[in-house]
């Protein structure tokens, strides 16, 4: 007899509806935290890169704004009777997605100016401490997103999350940049810090539009039952 493959069954709900709006809770006030910091590391970054006509601090400051307007997709997702809504997760994956490919043309083509031109960007002592405060702070905050994005099923908030870990990763880039320019005057590491900035912002893009990177289930197809239908223009 021939074996037959079923295809895999989708992940039944592993948490209570009460534990899933506990945890929610939680996803939501990170997600506040997240906006407060990104809001100061943005205007930070993009001042400080003017000043010193850094295209990567710039390019870091936007992705800050980006990061920022994903929180505040996180907090409305979950907030109100959206909080148990399949299509209000969906639309907020999406519209993470979106922000990324927003960012990357305007990176990518002052990057391309600034390497065409030869421009010199000045030493940064603010940007090269903001990058170091991103290393140590955005890790804690994006780990603890998708350790309880595994939980609930949320590949909107996994998304946000990873956010959070790319940002130290770019701030690790940017750091080099800045550093090299300052130290050794390799003025050109900075519009390839840029170029890197866009790249990865196609990339993240990508992957969050197709949800890839974010395999978790949806405890939201287990809970059925009283109460736990949604009632917004979000449903199905």
């Amino acid at each position: 007899m021939l074996d037959v493959i079923e295809a895999p069954a989708r992940p039944a709900a592993a948490v209570s509806p009460e534990r899933y709006r506990q945890l929610a809770g939680r996803v939501r006030l990170l997600s506040w935290l997240s906006l407060g910091a990104m809001t100061v590391e943005g205007i930070v970054a993009i001042l400080a890169g003017a000043v010193a006509g850094s295209i990567a601090l710039v390019g870091f400051g936007l992705d800050s704004a980006v990061e920022g307007f994903a929180s505040v997709i996180i907090i409305w997702r979950f907030t109100g009777s959206r909080m148990m809504s399949e299509r209000a997760e969906q639309r907020a994956q999406k519209l993470v997605a979106i922000q990324f490919f927003i960012l990357a043309p305007y990176v990518a083509v002052e990057s391309v100016r600034a390497l065409v031109g030869g421009a010199h960007a000045d030493v940064s002592v603010v940007g090269m401490a903001l990058a170091v405060w991103s290393l140590v702070t955005m890790p804690l905050l994006g780990v603890a997103k998708q350790r309880i994005a595994e939980e609930i099923g949320s590949a909107a908030t996994k998304g946000e999350g990873r956010q959070n870990v790319l940002c130290a990763y770019l701030a690790g880039a940017l750091l080099v940049g800045l550093a090299g320019n300052a130290l050794v005057g390799a003025w050109w590491l900075d519009p390839v810090v840029g170029l890197v900035i866009a790249a990865v912002a196609v990339k993240e893009g990508r992957e969050a539009w197709e949800g890839e990177g974010c395999c978790v289930g949806s405890p939201l197809d287990g809970f059925g039952g009283p109460g736990a239908a949604c009632h917004d223009d979000c449903c199905d």
